[in-house]
Formats: structure tokens, C-alpha cells, sequence
């Protein structure tokens, strides 16, 4: 990562600008190891102060000044930077971190027109960016994961950037760097929601191997049963309200009709391919059966739920047996 004498970061994604302001002292630090670094808030400057940071230092050596929350600046010390930035000085980075939006905007655009280097760090918020920052923080550990198994990792481990990162870099580093959904489930296996959806998935994809090993990881680390059968509902009712849909429809335009997200309707799209409405109305009894039975009406909840799963599996292969 090239330096330049001023660095703009915008944006309110907490770890992608601490990530950017990481890189610029670690490229300062590559030629000049004992650069210093300031590191403030707006609380901590005043008139005149920016001037005392970035002045020569007795000792010499570079500086790295970072100045966070630039959008709070008053108009005298926004105007203290700009005046700065016109005429850096050689060995002193300044890193000017904005949150976006309106406030303070003419200190970004006076930058802007100064050509100070801008790195952009928007808010994360669309499953779709999710999956995306999951891709590439795999990648950037040296692995490679699966759109389907990146977003049940976030399934797994929520939104937060910093959680996810840190499971990326985990996952990557116990499985040697291939990741999908069974990796995911296996290293989650202790979360309910992911077990359970896990189990479902294989089943209504036919696979009735993968899918009585994930149960059997589910109940080793103590998955309710009714878990188990709730996720085995959702997803064969997901078959039966996404089948219902209009054929050709787009996942963006279904997603309001059906209380599903876009990512979600198109991952059903594709495991319908291997099932006929009579299947899935079978499936959806042998769920309706399974959800009495651990409730109560079973001696033995898990192979019931064995049961369940074959015959989910049983019904998907109708079509192949009519």
C-alpha cells in the first residue's frame, strides 16, 4: 500500500477504517520503524495544535497523525487542515477520518480537490455485502469458501464485522483453507440455528448421508430435537412457498410477497429443481408427523428425526421413481 502525504478515510465501518489506518502506519513503519504516531479526537485539538504535531521533530523521524471524527471539527480547525494539507510536510502522514454524510462535508470535498488519497469504508449492511466480505476475508487468510457456506457462516456468527472476521481467519486456519457448509457446521456446530439448518438443507437436497452425519453432530452437542424439526419445516414450507410462486419470477421482486430474503429464495430456487408438488406436500406431513412425535409422542426423538429425514429424502426421489 503506497503512502501519500494525506489520507482520507470515509466511512462508519469500525474495522475497515481501523484496518486503514492500520495499513498506512504499517507502510510508514516498513521504511521507518520508529515513526511516531498520534493518534486523536477532536476533544483533543485546539488552534495551533496541528502545527505543533506536525512540525520537525528534535529527533527527527517520520509521523503518522490521525485525526478522527474530522466531521466534528469545528469550522477554525477544519480550516487549520485544509491549510496543512495544501503543504504537507515530507515526513508526516496525515490520516483525516470522516464518517460520511453532510456534516463536515467541506472538509472532505476541500481535500477531495487537493488530491489527498481517499479510502472508503461504508457501512456494511446487505446480505450480499456480508457474503461478499466473508469471500474475500477467507481469501485474504489464504482460503476459499463457498457463497452458500459463507452465509451460513454469518447465520452462525451474526453481522458483526469483527466476529466474522475472526471466524474467518479460524476456520481457515483449522481447515487448511477449503471451507464449506459442512466445514461451517462442524467448527458451529454448537449453534442451534446453524445445526438445525444444516440438517435441513442436506435433507431437502437429497443427501442422506451428509444429512444424518450433520444430525447426529446436532444432538452430539446438544441440539433440541424441536430445533431439528423446526429448521426441517422452514425449509420444506420454503419449498412450498417458493413453488407456489410465478415460474420465472426474480428473487428481488418475490422477496416482499414472500417474507424471504432474495439470497434465500434463489438458494430454494435451485434445491426445487429436484422436487414435484406431490413430494413436497409429502415432505411437508412426514415434518408435521416429526414435530408431535418430539414433543411427546416418541420414545426415541432422534430416530424419529432419522425417520423424518429419510422420508423428506424418500419424497424429493418421487420424481425420479413416477
Amino acid at each position: 500500500m503506497s503512502v501519500e502525504a494525506v489520507v482520507l478515510v470515509v466511512g462508519e465501518e469500525e474495522l475497515l477504517v481501523d484496518r486503514a489506518i492500520g495499513e498506512v502506519v504499517a507502510s510508514v513503519r516498513a521504511d521507518d520503524p520508529e515513526a511516531e504516531v498520534t493518534d486523536l479526537a477532536p476533544g483533543g485539538l485546539e488552534p495551533g495544535r496541528i502545527a505543533e504535531l506536525t512540525s520537525p521533530s528534535l529527533f527527527g523521524g517520520g509521523k503518522v497523525l490521525v485525526i478522527r471524527s474530522a466531521q466534528d471539527l469545528g469550522k477554525d480547525l477544519a480550516a487549520e487542515v485544509l491549510k496543512y494539507a495544501k503543504a504537507p510536510a515530507d515526513d508526516v502522514v496525515l490520516v483525516v477520518v470522516h464518517h460520511g454524510g453532510a456534516k463536515g462535508k467541506a472538509l472532505v470535498d476541500g481535500l477531495a480537490k487537493l488530491n489527498a488519497r481517499r479510502i472508503s469504508c461504508p457501512k456494511v449492511t446487505k446480505v450480499g455485502e456480508r457474503v461478499d466480505f466473508v469471500r474475500s476475508e477467507i481469501r485474504r487468510a489464504g482460503g476459499k469458501i463457498s457463497p452458500d457456506a459463507a452465509r451460513g457462516l454469518i447465520e452462525a456468527v451474526g453481522n458483526d464485522l469483527r466476529e466474522l472476521a475472526a471466524a474467518c481467519s479460524q476456520l481457515v486456519a483449522d481447515t487448511g483453507g477449503k471451507i464449506d457448509d459442512a466445514a461451517v457446521a462442524r467448527y458451529y456446530r454448537g449453534r442451534a440455528e446453524v445445526s438445525g439448518f444444516a440438517v435441513a438443507d442436506k435433507a431437502i437436497e437429497g443427501q442422506l448421508a451428509d444429512a444424518l452425519e450433520q444430525l447426529r453432530w446436532a444432538l452430539a452437542t446438544g441440539v433440541a430435537p424441536v430445533l431439528i424439526v423446526s429448521a426441517l419445516a422452514q425449509g420444506v414450507r420454503g419449498l412450498a412457498k417458493v413453488g407456489g410462486a410465478p415460474r420465472g419470477a426474480r428473487a428481488a421482486a418475490l422477496a416482499k410477497d414472500l417474507g424471504m430474503p432474495p439470497w434465500k429464495i434463489e438458494r430454494v430456487q435451485k434445491q426445487l429443481r429436484g422436487w414435484t408438488g406431490d413430494g413436497v406436500a409429502r415432505a411437508l406431513t412426514a415434518v408435521a408427523d416429526a414435530d408431535e412425535q418430539v414433543k411427546g409422542g416418541a420414545a426415541d426423538p432422534a430416530y424419529a428425526l432419522e425417520k423424518t429425514i429419510a422420508e423428506i429424502v424418500a419424497a424429493r426421489s418421487q420424481r425420479r421413481a413416477s
